[in-house]
């Protein structure tokens, strides 16, 4: 039977009144996913600050700009893309454009809207740094695999996915914080 230890508060009743704890085997992979997740994003974390000196979060900002309409996304976009806050955006975004990697311009239709604008000096930093995140990825984690496995982790993250996607309406969501 798994038991919480004492420093651990009950979880609240289930609807019948029964508390849930993870059983043994959920909280083993409970545990392996928080730990592989963990160590994933450590691992590419390194590799972008060694080979270009960004953290992941940033390479995935510039991925999404390169991969928009004229290299250019709305700040509110952008931050829901992330799904990160607008402040920890804001703050990213004066990183990178310290770098020159992108530019901000006031939106013509909102006058409190802003695009983020990937700059050619950008786009050659990602250029420049795809190949090896790409290796550190296909290491860390394809090759690692085999096809089937690879599928059916694709389909067991959309599910989460898909059953933790908010209703926008009255959601707690970091871009509209």
């Amino acid at each position: 039977m798994n038991t919480a230890p004492a420093s651990v508060p009950e979880p609240a009743p289930a609807p019948d009144g029964a508390h849930r704890w993870l059983t043994d085997e959920e909280q083993r992979v409970w545990r392996s996913y928080l730990h592989a997740t963990t160590l994933l994003e450590d691992h590419l974390d390194r590799q972008l600050q060694r080979d270009a000196g960004m953290p992941h979060i940033y390479y995935g900002l510039l991925v999404q700009l390169a991969e928009a309409p004229r290299r250019r996304l709305r700040m509110t976009e952008l931050a829901m893309n992330a799904k990160i806050t607008r402040s920890r955006l804001s703050h990213a975004i004066a990183r990178l454009e310290k770098s020159g990697w992108v530019r901000r311009e006031d939106c013509p239709s909102d006058r409190r809207g802003q695009f983020t604008v990937l700059t050619e000096e950008g786009y050659g930093v990602l250029r420049e740094t795809a190949p090896g995140h790409v290796h550190a990825v296909r290491q860390a984690l394809f090759e690692r695999l085999s096809p089937e496995q690879q599928k059916s982790l694709g389909e067991i993250m959309q599910i989460v996915a898909e059953g933790l996607q908010p209703d926008e309406a009255g959601a707690d969501l970091p871009w509209l914080r």
